[in-house]
């Protein structure tokens, strides 16, 4: 399958892990964690989050951790200068899970829906 082609199927696939990140992402608000919390998928050896899932678990040897907004600052993968940005877009989908998916065609942030 061509490299867009399997991000796309990766979208659809991740519809039936909704309910797993959502209620990762509700725990890490109710424990007080964090307000933003980012689930990452990943097919890369990544350091960030813990895991949720691994390869055997999802289709496409894809593997989920938990992280947070405060990890990604840590980590320079989001500037001190995008903060504020991030939680307004965050905010924005406030019935939704944030995703961060990173694969051999860079990384995206998407927003899906709860149930």
């Amino acid at each position: 399958m061509p490299k867009a082609e399997d991000f796309l199927g990766l979208k659809d696939q991740l519809k039936a892990y909704i309910g797993v990140m959502d209620q990762a992402a509700t725990v890490i608000k109710d424990q007080g964690v964090s307000k933003y919390p980012i689930m990452v998928v990943h097919r890369q050896e990544v350091e960030i989050g813990i895991p949720l899932a691994f390869e055997h678990n999802l289709p496409g040897q894809w593997s989920m951790n938990a992280s947070t907004l405060e990890e990604f600052v840590s980590k320079k993968i989001i500037e001190d200068d995008k903060i504020e940005d991030f939680r307004i877009l965050y905010k924005q989908h406030d019935n939704h899970v944030c995703i961060f998916i990173l694969s051999e065609l860079g990384a995206q942030f998407i927003f899906f829906e709860k149930r």
